[in-house]
């Protein structure tokens, strides 16, 4: 296997001083994950300083070293530039200018995470593909991810995020995606923008930085869609296509059906009729998978076999998943929250049988019209037919006093409270929601249940 970066390459892409020959197979910037041969990126954040644990990278057996001063006592090769942030944002550049990968840039106020990765299995099942690891998708998550694409990469995925305007737009022009895919827009981060209108403009910052020929993808059944049509338009996108439901959508759900392993989806995708099983229950989850496919098709790759690959996708840890604890069966959606995915998640709490127990956390980042968005979560939770509710964090409180008393379960300031109430009220044969956003910690909760199986 060739080295992701050589010393050689690595100074040539950052202006940076090599103090010894190296080669790495990855890059990291934490050394509890760093894999042997790796190059530690010593980033220097509010709180904590990477300089300060470049010994323990040598000692975990790291590659070399990215710095912009020499820590004392680490011995190993270290690439010395000026400034570490700087320094990996340029071997992202490198990486994107050698890579003949076709790329899928993918944003959304939802929906990011699993659809980059239904996006590396459906891709992955025509070549080598390449995709952002976790939620990497911030102002050092994305470049690390970049710098990470191997040269030999058929296809890459990457995910870009946002909480403000133009972060988009810098991150946007280091990946330079040949297809840019929104998921959905929806009241998240309202503190920062004020209105879905301004969130549809920041995340149509993606289409900024499509390549010459490439494609946008937008979501049809959207409030927004044509908002973001707009603004493709302006950014001269020459392809601009829908998934949806709606009628004349480019990749269209036709059908969908759950089942006990997942779920099953009949679809028009650009003509092309495709059913295919998804690893994974829920609706928005099938419309995510729409995207991926049109992202197939608009990079040319065979849409069949990728859609006969969407069975092996499974929902992600805090994004999803279930497990059975003793005789509870969990959905963890805990990783995070905005109303859009309360609802999506609440309407998979309604296809469960037996109780029906949701457990939720405030949406944080909500603006001055929080009350009123957490107190019209007690619709989607009608419509569930839930049976008890728990409520985590003081926003919450608008939701408490619109609930029936009938199902009123608990309210806690903080997780750890909450879950002991919880606990409390269980019966066998209940299925229990988790969702919140992940500032409230509904993690707790998560690994209190599964240590009660």
């Amino acid at each position: 296997m060739s080295a992701l970066w050589t010393s050689t390459d690595a100074e040539a892409a950052t202006l940076g001083h090599a103090t010894k020959a190296f080669s790495a197979n990855g890059l990291s910037i934490d050394t509890r994950t760093l894999r042997e041969g790796d190059l530690f990126v010593a980033l220097k954040g509010d709180s904590r300083d990477g300089h300060d644990f470049v010994r323990a990278a040598f000692e975990a057996k790291a590659g070399a070293a990215l710095v912009s001063r020499q820590p004392e006592g680490a011995s190993g090769a270290m690439l010395v530039v000026a400034n570490t942030q700087r320094g990996l944002e340029d071997l992202a550049v490198a990486a994107r200018a050698r890579s003949n990968a076709k790329i899928v840039g993918v944003t959304g106020s939802a929906g990011k995470t699993t659809t980059k990765e239904i996006l590396r299995v459906g891709l992955g099942a025509l070549g080598k593909t390449h995709a952002s690891a976790a939620s990497y998708n911030n102002h050092w998550g994305v470049p690390l991810s970049l710098a990470s694409l191997p040269q030999d990469a058929r296809y890459a995925v990457f995910e870009i995020g946002m909480n403000h305007f133009n972060e988009i737009r810098v991150l946007v022009g280091f990946v330079r995606p040949h297809v840019a895919l929104v998921t959905t827009i929806a009241p998240a981060h309202l503190e920062f923008f004020g209105s879905c209108e301004a969130i549809a403009d920041a995340k149509s910052e993606i289409f900024e930085g499509v390549e010459p020929g490439g494609a946008a993808l937008i979501p049809s059944d959207s409030p927004y869609a044509e908002r973001l049509i707009a603004r493709a338009k302006q950014s001269h996108v020459s392809r601009i296509q829908t998934f949806g439901e709606k009628t004349g959508s480019d990749a269209r759900l036709l059908d969908y059906s759950e089942s006990a392993d997942g779920s099953h989806v009949k679809a028009d995708i650009c003509g092309l009729p495709v059913e295919f099983s998804l690893g994974a229950a829920g609706r928005h989850i099938a419309n995510n998978a729409l995207g991926a496919l049109l992202s197939v098709a608009a990079l040319e790759g065979d849409v069949l076999n990728a859609a006969a690959a969407m069975k092996q996708f499974a929902a992600l840890k805090g994004r999803g998943a279930r497990f059975t604890a003793g005789d509870v069966e969990v959905i963890d959606e805990s990783y995070n929250a905005n109303p859009a995915s309360m609802a999506a998640a609440l309407a998979l709490l309604g296809a469960a049988k037996g109780r029906r127990i949701a457990v939720l956390g405030d949406m944080l980042e909500m603006g001055e019209g929080g009350a009123e968005h957490h107190a019209a979560i007690a619709k989607p939770i009608e419509a569930a037919r839930a049976d008890l509710v728990f409520l985590c964090g003081p926003q919450m409180l608008a939701l408490w006093d619109k609930l029936p008393t009938s199902r009123r379960g608990g309210h806690a300031m903080n997780s750890t409270d909450l879950s002991k109430q919880l606990r409390a009220a269980l019966q066998p044969g209940d299925t229990v929601l988790v969702k919140g956003s992940n500032g409230m910690k509904l993690s707790v909760i998560i690994e209190a249940l599964r240590a009660r199986a």
